[in-house]
């Protein structure tokens, strides 16, 4: 069972081995914007709970579990980003809102509102309807 902590370095971790081809304890710190000797000690029990291997000096690499739980975080992450767009966050306020709320859902809610999304996208005229509401709402 992870943690939202966890959870954090897997998605971390994972979004920089899919854009750089690797992740360094100095690029997870970096991104994360902790100290390099936090993200040692989580990577060991990372390491320790065999969602990545790590070697000291080496670098690192996620195992087939890691990877999976990484890419189901990203997805979630994107998920809500796109539908927190979807109904009209302000752009300024997405990514904030996405890591406050992101690990207090269950996947089960994550899922309906994929299904959500699905229904907005399918048919764009949707979105336009919300609009129409939204801009209703506030000018009352």
């Amino acid at each position: 069972m992870t943690t939202p902590s966890m959870e954090d370095y897997i998605e971390q971790i994972y979004n920089l081995i899919e854009e750089k081809g690797y992740a360094r304890v100095s690029d997870i710190a970096e991104a994360l914007n902790v100290h390099p000797s936090s993200v040692t000690k989580m990577v060991q029990k990372l390491d320790r709970d065999e969602y990545l291997n790590y070697e000291r000096y080496r670098g690192l690499v996620l195992t087939a579990k890691g990877k999976k739980i990484g890419k189901r975080l990203v997805y979630r992450h994107e998920l809500l980003e796109q539908f927190l767009e979807i109904i009209g966050v302000d752009q300024d306020n997405i990514y904030e809102d996405v890591e406050g709320i992101e690990h207090h859902l269950s996947w089960n809610a994550i899922d309906r509102i994929g299904d959500l999304v699905q229904y907005f996208e399918e048919e764009p005229s949707r979105i336009e309807e919300l609009r129409n509401v939204q801009q209703q709402n506030e000018s009352e």
